[in-house]
C-alpha cells in the first residue's frame, strides 16, 4: 500500500509533466510520425520519432487531453532518447503490463517516473488515456521498421 506522501509526490510528479511537457513540439524530418486519438474522451498525440541505425535520436509530440494521457507520453519521451529500438519496445511493453495490473512491472525501476502512473491501473477508464502514447509509440515504431525494411 502506498503512503499518502508517497501518492502526493506521484500526484506533483504527473502534474509537473502536465503542466511544462517535456519534448512537446514537432520534430522536423521525423522518421516517423504517427497520430493516435482515444474515441471515448477526446485525448489525442501525434508522436514524432527520428530513428537512426537502431536508435531513437530524437522524439517530439503535440497534441491535447487530461493529465493523466498528457503526463503520460511526456514522462515516455524522456524515457526515449537515445535508446535502442529493441529498448523502447520493451519500456512500450512493461508500461502496459503495469498499466494492467502487473506488480513486477510496477516494481520495475527501469521505468523511472513512469511508476507514478501505476495507480491509474486502479480506474479502467483511464488506462487507455495513460497508454496513448505508449500505442502511438508502438505503431511508430512498425511504420519506422516497414520504412528501415523498404530502404535500399
Amino acid at each position: 500500500m502506498e503512503t499518502p506522501q508517497l501518492n502526493s509526490l506521484y500526484q506533483q510528479l504527473i502534474l509537473e509533466h502536465y503542466k511544462k511537457p517535456r519534448n512537446k513540439g514537432e520534430l522536423a524530418d521525423p522518421t516517423a510520425e504517427i497520430h493516435m486519438r482515444n474515441p471515448t474522451c477526446g485525448d489525442e498525440v501525434n508522436l514524432y520519432l527520428r530513428v537512426e541505425e537502431g536508435m531513437v535520436v530524437d522524439v517530439g509530440f503535440t497534441g491535447q487531453g487530461c493529465s493523466i494521457s498528457q503526463a503520460s507520453v511526456s514522462m515516455m519521451t524522456q524515457k526515449l532518447k537515445g535508446t535502442s529500438v529493441d529498448d523502447a519496445v520493451q519500456l512500450a511493453q512493461k508500461f502496459t503490463r503495469m498499466m494492467h495490473g502487473d506488480a513486477d512491472a510496477a516494481r520495475d525501476r527501469s521505468l523511472g517516473d513512469l511508476r507514478s502512473l501505476q495507480g491509474v491501473s486502479k480506474f479502467p477508464v483511464r488506462i487507455k488515456c495513460a497508454l496513448l502514447g505508449f500505442d502511438a509509440l508502438q505503431e511508430a515504431l512498425k511504420a519506422e521498421a516497414a520504412v528501415e525494411g523498404s530502404r535500399p
